[in-house]
C-alpha cells in the first residue's frame, strides 16, 4: 500500500483579489506520477509552493509525513554565484569519489554539465546553464519527492528525453510533481494530470492525452457556452489520435470515446493545399545554402552545408546545445554571415524571425495598440482574416487584458505579444526559435491551430518534441560535426543517432603506452589552459557590448563553441588520466 507523502486540507490561498485555491482538499501518496497544467498566472506555482511549505495558506492546512524529503526545483533559481559548478552540484566531494558514481556520472552527462565546465564559476554561467546546474544538484540526492517546476526549460531534445527516462527509473516508492507545458514530457511520465483552474485543482487518471480526452468530455457535459475553446480541445485530440502510434497505448473505453468525439473533426492541416496556396505566394525558390561554412574558434558548426528550402516546407530543427541551430535562423534571415559559400533568399521573400529574446516594446503602450501598431487586420490565406483584437483574444489577452500596458505584464505575456506581432506583419516565412519558452498550453493550442491554416514556409528550432510534431512534417538535424541532415523518423531518430554516435570507453593505457599517454596529458593540459583565456577574454566582450544585442549574440555563439571544446578536452583529460592510474 503506497505511503501518504502530504495533504491540503481545504487550503485557500489568495494573492490581492485573485483567489488562486479555494478550499483545495488533495494528497500525493508514494509512486505518484503527476503532471500539473493550467494557465500563466493560475495558480500552479502557488499551488507547488505551499505543497513544500514555502508559502503559507490563508486558510486549511498542509500536513507532511514525519521526515518527508522534498527536493524542489522553482522558476527563479538560485545559486551561489561564488561557487564552480562542481561545487554547488557536488560540494566539497573530490573528483575521484564522484567519478566512481555511476548514478553522479549519468545526471552529469545526461544534462551536459561536461559540455559547460565544472570547473566553470556559477556567476560567469547564463540563466539556462545555471538552471541546470541547479536541476543537476537536486537529481545528485535522494528524495521521496521531488517537485520541478518547469524542469524542461533550457534543456535541448535529448536532455528532455534523459530526464523522462530518469524519471520514470525512480524507486516504485518515490514520487514527483512536474510543472511543464510539455506535453510530450507530460504524457511520458505521469500517470495523473492535475489541472489548476478558477481556484480549484481538478485530478485526471493519465497523462496529457487523457486529460485532453477527460477535459473535452467535461466541457461537453456540463453543456459550457466556450465552444471556441471545446474546438481547440477536439482539434487538440484528433491531433493525438492521428498521431504517432505511441500515442493510442491507452485503454479501449478512452480510444472508443475519442474517436466518437471526434468522428467529424477533420484533419489538422491539408499540407499539399497549403504547399499549391504557398508556391503562388513564394515562388520557386525561399532559402539555398550552397557550401555554407560557420566557424567560431575551432568549433565547425556548418562545414560546407548544400540545403534547400522551398515553399510550404515545415521543417522541426534539433541538435545539441551549440550544435548552431540558432545560427541557421540568423544565416537565413541576414543577421549572420558564413565563412564561406553563400546563401540564396528568393526575391518575394518576406520573414518573420521569432529570436529567443524578448523584443523590447514601449512600456506605456497597450497591449492592443503595440499589435495595431503592426497591422489592425491580418490574411491569414483562404480568403480567411482575423482583426488584432479577435487574433489577441485567441492568444489569451481578453477583454480588459488587451489594455493593460505592456511594461505591466509577465515574461510569458510578453512572449505571447512578441508572437501576436509577428503574425500580424502577414509574413510568407516564419522563423520560430525556441517559441514554446514561457508559453502554456492553452496558448501552445492556439498557436497551433493558427499554424494549421498558415500557408508558407515554416522552419522550427525547439526543444519541444510534441510542438515539432505538431506543426511541422519534415526534421533536420544538426548532428554536431558540421553537416545538417534529413531525418524521416523524426525526433526518435535523431535520438537513436545520438546514441548510437556516443563514444565508447577509451581502452586503458597498458605498459609502454604510459608514456605517450602522459605527453597527450601535457599537451591537453595546455589546450585547456588556452582555451581558459579565451573564455576570460569573450567575458569581458561580453561585459563591454552588452547594449549591442548583434555583437552579445555573436560572442554568446563563440563562448559556447570555446566551453564545448574545452568540455571535450576535459572528457579526454580524465580519460588519460584514469589509464595512468591503472
Amino acid at each position: 500500500m503506497a505511503v501518504n507523502l502530504l495533504n491540503l486540507e481545504n487550503v485557500t490561498v489568495a494573492h490581492g483579489t485573485r483567489l488562486l485555491l479555494d478550499a483545495v482538499s488533495l494528497g500525493v501518496s508514494g509512486g505518484d506520477r503527476i503532471g500539473v497544467v493550467g494557465r500563466n498566472g493560475g495558480g500552479k506555482t502557488t499551488l507547488l509552493k505551499t505543497l513544500v511549505k514555502l508559502e503559507s495558506p490563508h486558510s486549511g492546512r498542509v500536513t507532511h509525513s514525519s521526515g518527508l524529503r522534498v527536493g524542489l526545483l522553482t522558476q527563479d533559481v538560485r545559486v551561489d554565484p561564488s561557487l564552480t559548478a562542481h561545487e554547488a552540484i557536488l560540494g566539497a566531494t573530490a573528483e575521484h569519489t564522484w567519478a566512481g558514481d555511476a548514478r553522479v556520472r549519468e545526471v552529469l552527462d545526461g544534462l551536459g554539465l561536461h559540455d559547460m565546465g565544472l570547473d566553470s564559476t556559477v556567476e560567469t554561467m547564463s540563466g539556462g546553464e545555471r538552471r541546470r546546474v541547479a536541476l543537476a544538484a537536486l537529481l545528485v540526492q535522494e528524495w521521496d519527492l521531488l517537485v520541478l517546476d518547469e524542469p524542461t526549460n533550457h534543456l535541448d531534445v535529448e536532455g528532455v528525453a534523459w530526464l523522462a527516462g530518469h524519471l520514470k527509473q525512480r524507486s516504485p516508492t518515490q514520487a514527483h510533481l512536474v510543472v511543464t507545458h510539455d506535453r510530450w514530457f507530460l504524457d511520458e511520465v505521469n500517470a495523473t494530470t492535475w489541472e489548476v483552474h478558477d481556484g480549484v485543482v481538478d485530478s485526471y487518471d493519465g497523462g496529457y492525452s487523457a486529460y485532453v480526452l477527460a477535459r473535452a468530455e467535461r466541457d461537453r457535459m456540463a453543456g459550457t457556452a466556450e465552444q471556441k475553446r471545446l474546438q481547440l480541445v477536439k482539434k487538440e485530440l484528433a491531433w493525438l489520435r492521428r498521431g504517432p502510434p505511441a500515442r493510442t497505448s491507452k485503454p479501449q473505453f478512452r480510444i472508443d470515446a475519442a474517436n466518437a468525439l471526434i468522428a467529424d473533426e477533420p484533419p489538422a492541416r491539408d499540407d499539399i493545399a497549403l504547399q499549391r496556396f504557398s508556391a503562388a505566394r513564394l515562388g520557386k525558390t525561399v532559402y539555398e545554402l550552397h557550401g555554407v561554412s560557420v566557424a567560431f574558434g575551432k568549433k565547425v558548426l556548418l562545414d560546407a552545408v548544400d540545403w534547400n528550402l522551398g515553399p510550404g516546407d515545415r521543417v522541426g530543427v534539433v541538435g545539441v546545445n551549440g550544435a548552431g541551430k540558432s545560427t541557421v535562423l540568423r544565416l537565413l534571415v541576414g543577421a549572420l554571415t558564413p565563412d564561406s559559400g553563400r546563401v540564396v533568399v528568393g526575391q518575394t521573400v518576406k520573414p518573420a524571425y521569432l529570436s529567443q529574446e524578448v523584443a523590447e516594446l514601449d512600456p506605456m503602450l497597450r497591449v492592443l495598440e503595440a499589435v495595431e501598431q503592426v497591422a489592425k487586420v491580418v490574411d491569414l490565406g483562404g480568403g480567411k482574416t482575423i482583426g488584432a483584437s479577435s487574433l489577441a483574444d485567441r492568444f489569451g489577452f481578453t477583454g480588459n487584458a488587451q489594455w493593460t500596458r505592456v511594461g505591466d505584464l509577465s515574461g510569458g505575456e510578453r512572449r505571447r505579444l512578441q508572437i501576436l506581432r509577428l503574425l500580424m506583419g502577414e509574413p510568407n516565412v516564419i522563423l520560430l526559435d525556441e517559441p514554446t519558452n514561457d508559453l502554456d498550453i492553452d496558448t501552445l493550442n492556439a498557436l497551433e491551430d493558427l499554424l494549421d491554416g498558415w500557408p508558407g514556409t515554416l522552419i522550427v528550432v525547439s526543444h519541444d518534441r510534441y510542438f515539432l510534431e505538431r506543426v511541422t512534417t519534415v526534421t533536420a538535424s544538426l548532428m554536431g560535426d558540421g553537416t545538417v541532415a534529413a531525418l524521416p523518423g523524426g525526433v526518435e531518430e535523431y535520438l537513436a543517432k545520438r546514441r548510437k554516435a556516443a563514444p565508447a570507453a577509451a581502452p586503458k593505457a597498458k605498459g609502454g603506452d604510459s608514456r605517450a599517454a602522459k605527453k597527450e596529458l601535457s599537451r591537453v593540459e595546455r589546450e585547456i589552459a588556452k582555451l581558459d583565456q579565451l573564455e576570460a577574454g569573450l567575458h569581458a566582450q561580453l561585459a563591454e557590448q552588452a547594449a549591442d544585442f548583434t555583437a552579445v549574440a555573436t560572442l554568446d555563439e563563440q563562448l559556447r563553441a570555446a566551453q564545448a571544446e574545452k568540455a571535450a578536452l576535459e572528457d579526454t583529460w580524465l580519460e588519460l588520466y584514469e589509464q595512468l592510474e591503472v
